[in-house]
């Protein structure tokens, strides 16, 4: 018997030793699953830190610097640790460098004013993301360019665009005004973010699943939380807000239809008393609402009665809402990991 103890302690201590030698310090490694993506499985494997600072401490005191210090066809999980601070960037991500992670240390914030009217809507965000695989933890994402008051052409000004596929956001936050944050192509996972803006602050037509974040409007009166902008009856994309809250000012619109096949779906979600009780609109006249999926399922709140929807709104059954309401549906099993631990 004691034999055998000997030979589990030497056991366990020459495996530990193995482990110390094998994974770097101060990185904590996903487990990857057997049925993850080949590549990003690899790249789990070879992660690397890049510093930045502003005070000088780190590799690099900008993010651009940092991004651009990332070689293209990069193939290992590159986390740029992000000192605290306010970084005024106009960053960019593209899509010959795929595994970067921003992970931020005490919430930094990347922050520019692009808008419409200086870069176009899709490039006025202060950061874009391209590339495959991008990560964020702990990051504040904001545009500063003023609020649209409705005299002023082509004010829309994003936070963020994420045009990668596969990408995974946690504790950020996203500021701004209109078109917010434009959740573009691709698929895409939001938990614990909070998203604020006045209309249209979630745009575009990524696969997405949204859990434990708050949509929050700044508007003094009329706010549209999505446009959604999903064209063809193949396309399997849609917004997902799964125990959610919406939160803020204004008559809220949960969506309008910007294009005629707009797939949202909420569900136990805690809606404040100010959604309005249509809940979804159309504003124009030249789209069909004949076509649209706007989903609604056990949610809560003043704001979640469905008494007074607009007519071309559903109220899901359970086998409706089942294919949208848990992370399979972005096919999370395959390529969602959670944020390192630094």
């Amino acid at each position: 018997m004691i034999g055998k103890l000997t030979l589990i302690v030497v056991q366990a201590t020459l495996l530990t030793t193995i482990l110390f030698q094998i994974i770097p310090a101060n990185i904590i490694y996903a487990q990857p699953s057997a049925g993850l993506d080949p590549d990003l499985a690899a790249a789990e494997k070879g992660q690397k830190i890049i510093k930045v600072r502003q005070d000088g401490s780190g590799d690099f005191k900008t993010v651009t610097d940092a991004v651009n210090s990332v070689a293209v066809g990069n193939k290992v999980r590159t986390i740029l640790s992000i000192g605290p601070g306010v970084y005024k960037e106009k960053i960019k991500v593209d899509r010959s460098k795929p595994f970067i992670t921003f992970y931020g240390q005490n919430m930094p914030k990347l922050t520019f004013d692009g808008t419409a009217l200086k870069d176009g809507t899709f490039d006025s965000a202060s950061v874009i993301v391209e590339s495959d695989y991008f990560m964020a933890a702990n990051i504040i994402f904001e545009n500063t360019a003023p609020e649209p008051d409705g005299k002023m052409n082509l004010a829309q000004a994003l936070a963020m665009r994420i045009s990668g596929d596969k990408a995974a956001f946690y504790n950020c936050k996203f500021l701004g005004f209109q078109d917010t944050l434009c959740d573009d192509v691709g698929s895409h996972f939001f938990s614990n973010c909070y998203i604020e803006g006045t209309v249209d602050f979630i745009f575009g037509s990524g696969k997405s699943f949204y859990t434990d974040s708050e949509l929050h409007s700044v508007a003094k009166d009329f706010a549209v939380i999505t446009a959604n902008s999903r064209e063809k009856d193949e396309d399997d994309s849609a917004f997902v807000f799964v125990h959610c809250k919406v939160t803020g000012t204004g008559n809220i619109m949960l969506g309008r239809i910007w294009k005629d096949r707009a797939r949202v779906v909420f569900a136990y979600t805690d809606m404040v008393g100010n959604v309005s009780p249509a809940g979804w609109e159309n504003s124009n006249p030249k789209l069909s609402n004949e076509y649209v999926f706007y989903g609604e399922y056990m949610n809560m709140g003043p704001g979640a009665n469905t008494d007074k929807r607009a007519p071309f709104a559903k109220k899901l059954t359970e086998a409706e809402a089942k294919p949208f309401i848990d992370k399979t549906f972005i096919k999370a099993e395959t390529w969602l990991l959670p944020p390192p631990n630094l």
